[in-house]
Formats: C-alpha cells, structure tokens, sequence
C-alpha cells in the first residue's frame, strides 16, 4: 500500500510549476488530488490526464483567487467532486505587480500590494478556514513560503516577500492551534526553481550566465527543479513526518547557509 492511499488532497495552483509537481507526487503516493487552477484549463486538464495515464486519480477544479468570494467558489468546486480533506497544500501565488513586472518599494502602487497580498496571503487564509471543517484528524496543511523571507532579500521583490513573511506566522501559529486534532502545518520555502514562471531570466541560452549564477548561489551546484519540492511536500503529507509541525523547512538547496 502506498503511503498516501485513501487520502483525498487539495493542491492550489496544482496544474504548473511546483504546484504540478506536487500534484503528480501525491498521486504517486496513492493519493486522489484535486488540481486546483485559476484560469489556464488546459494546463489542469494536461496534469490530471498524467496523472491518469501513471494510475493516479485526480480531478479538475477551477476557482479564481485574489477576488471576493474566491474561497467559498473553491470549495464548492472540490465538494461537488470529493466528500472530505486530508491533505490541503497552498501552493498558488504570484510575484509580479499587476503589469507583469517586479518593483522595487519606490514603483509599488497601492494596486500592486493589495493585489499580491490578495492572493498570497488573504486567499490561503480563507481557503484554510474554510478547509478545517472538511479536514480529516490526523490531516496536513503545507504552505509554500520563500527563502527571501530568511535572508535572501531582493528588493524587487519587497512585496512579494512580505506576502510570504504572513504565511510564516501563518503556518507556526496555526500548528498550535491545530495540534489538539492532530493535525500538522508546515511551510516548505524554496530559492528559485526552474518553472515556467522562471523561464524568462532563467531558461535558454540568453539567460546561461543567470542559470549559472544561480546554480552557484547552492553548495549542491544546481537550479532546482519542481520536483525537488514535490518530494518534500510528499514527505510532510506523509505519515513519516506526524512529529513535525510549525515547522519552516529550508527548500533552498542551501542557498541560506
């Protein structure tokens, strides 16, 4: 029996990136995910039917975030398809102003910040409060943080951070809240990994002397890849991780040290 068998998880922003990745390893692990996406159906519908095609079971489910009621249409989205939670990774978020680009504290606009803290901070929130009625005793909640909130600060990416920084406190006072149902909440904070939303200054050979420098920036020499952080992610879903909780877990690669 695999490690996450008869478990029910919900990844949000579960159809790209990190988010992919951890949808495909829970799947792996005997899970049924639910893959969550925002607007790209295409992209959600391409990692359920990998999933499938490798003997996993997941499913569809779209809710915008960052907009008023975004939590309520989540959940009634995930309900229509599955009865109960077991394991809920916040994982969807956005890094750049509302124009595409990043900005330092001089060019942020009032837009920009409540834009970013809507869906990075405000979202999970709500999402989670509204997941603790469904959550199974014994579940988990895994928050995808960042390294720029434990030293690696980029100015251009001062707002950003602080969405994270929220979900820090987030994560640690919510495992004490929820410890009594024996529940675990954890944070998994990665340095740059190489995703589609990292392609542009990281991927192709106009961007080789970035690639190398951030290769060089871990003492293991490489650029993450999503899947780095879908097998800790699977590990904090796991029953091998039950006494670890309120935990911020370094994803960086060493990037900190």
């Amino acid at each position: 029996m695999s490690a996450l068998s008869g478990k029910t998880a919900l990844v949000t922003g579960g159809s790209r990136g990190i988010g992919r990745a951890v949808s495909e390893r829970l799947a792996r692990e005997g899970a049924r995910v639910g893959v969550h996406y925002g607007r790209d159906a295409t992209a959600a519908k391409e990692t359920v039917s990998a999933i499938e095609a490798t003997g996993g079971q997941a499913f569809a489910l779209q809710a915008e975030l960052g907009v008023p009621g975004d939590a309520e249409a989540l959940w009634a989205a995930f309900d229509a398809q599955a009865e109960g939670l077991d394991i809920l990774v916040n994982n969807a978020g956005i890094n750049k102003a509302v124009d595409g680009t990043l900005k330092r504290i001089d060019a942020v606009t009032a837009e920009d910040f409540d834009a970013l803290f809507a869906v990075n901070t405000k979202a999970p929130f709500f999402i989670t409060q509204q997941a603790l009625p469904r959550l199974r005793d014994g579940g988990r909640i895994i928050n995808i943080s960042t390294g720029l909130t434990r030293g690696a600060a980029k100015p251009e990416l001062i707002a950003y951070a602080m969405t994270k920084g929220a979900i820090d406190v987030f994560t640690s006072t919510l495992a004490k809240d929820l410890g009594p149902r024996g529940i675990t909440v954890n944070a998994v904070a990665p340095g740059p990994v190489n995703t589609d939303m990292n392609a542009g200054w990281l991927r192709g050979e106009a961007n080789a002397a970035a690639r190398q420098q951030v290769s060089g920036i871990s003492p293991l020499g490489r650029v993450a890849d999503a899947t780095d952080i879908g097998d800790i992610v699977a590990f904090l879903a796991s029953d091998d991780s039950r006494w670890v909780t309120g935990q911020w877990i370094d994803a960086t690669g060493g990037a900190l040290l």
